[in-house]
């Protein structure tokens, strides 16, 4: 239970972090953070929790994380939908708390998105599903190659955390303009329950790639490392 309770807290602070940068801060006039902000937000919160609750559950964070370190045969299987149940919990919380501050703003509306993911007309750059869901699966992929290099045996101690967030803000520096960054399954859905009905109907996207891409991240490790550490 306390591992379940640190990725519940964990994942409450990446959305809180990113994607509250992405609707308090990223267009706040004169000083907003922009995409750069919130690209380095996002990477943050991913480090900053890895150094306080890696010890305690892996620091997972995201649905497909705990897909692929399971692939890779790094998380028991039966460990595996526990630790999503508190992700997605944690991520709805945090847009909870998150519509509670956002909405305290004359004007406020989720007309614009509320960080949401999304493609065609919801995509930032318009760009359509097939663009979308690459790169999604191709940035997600790339993600766990990340982790698992960089927690591998082989590696450097301490320096995963590091590693793993700025990977984390490389991703979104990138795929922001695609679908508003997803990678993450409980950040899409946490957001998207409180935004307008489009934002669920193209959630499946944001859960579907995001999980073919770490298996696929998994299988490219499985295939260029000798490590079968658990």
């Amino acid at each position: 239970m306390k591992a379940y309770g640190a990725e519940f807290l964990g994942t409450f602070w990446l959305v809180l972090g990113g994607c509250g940068s992405a609707v308090l801060a990223a267009a706040f006039p004169g000083v907003g953070i922009g995409l750069a902000g919130v690209s380095l937000a996002f990477g943050l919160t991913v480090l900053t929790m890895a150094y306080t609750i890696g010890p305690i559950s892996g620091c997972h964070l995201n649905p497909a994380v705990s897909v692929g370190l399971w692939s890779a045969g790094r998380f028991p299987a039966s460990q595996v939908l526990p630790y999503i149940i508190a992700q997605v919990a944690g991520a709805i919380a945090a847009a909870a708390v998150l519509y509670l501050i956002a909405s305290g703003a004359p004007g406020f509306s989720t007309s614009a998105g509320f960080a949401a993911n999304g493609f065609g007309a919801h995509s930032p750059g318009h760009y359509s599903l097939l663009a979308g869901m690459v790169c999604e699966v191709v940035m997600t992929a790339f993600f766990l190659l990340v982790i698992l290099g960089s927690t591998s045996a082989r590696a450097p101690a301490g320096f995963a955390p590091i590693a793993i967030g700025l990977a984390l803000t490389l991703i979104h520096l990138v795929s922001i303009p695609v679908t508003n960054t997803s990678v993450n399954p409980a950040r899409s859905t946490g957001v998207a329950l409180f935004t307008d009905s489009w934002a669920l109907e193209q959630l499946w996207l944001f859960w579907l790639a995001p999980i073919a891409g770490a298996l696929i991240g998994a299988a490219a490790w499985r295939l260029i490392s000798d490590d079968r550490e658990v």
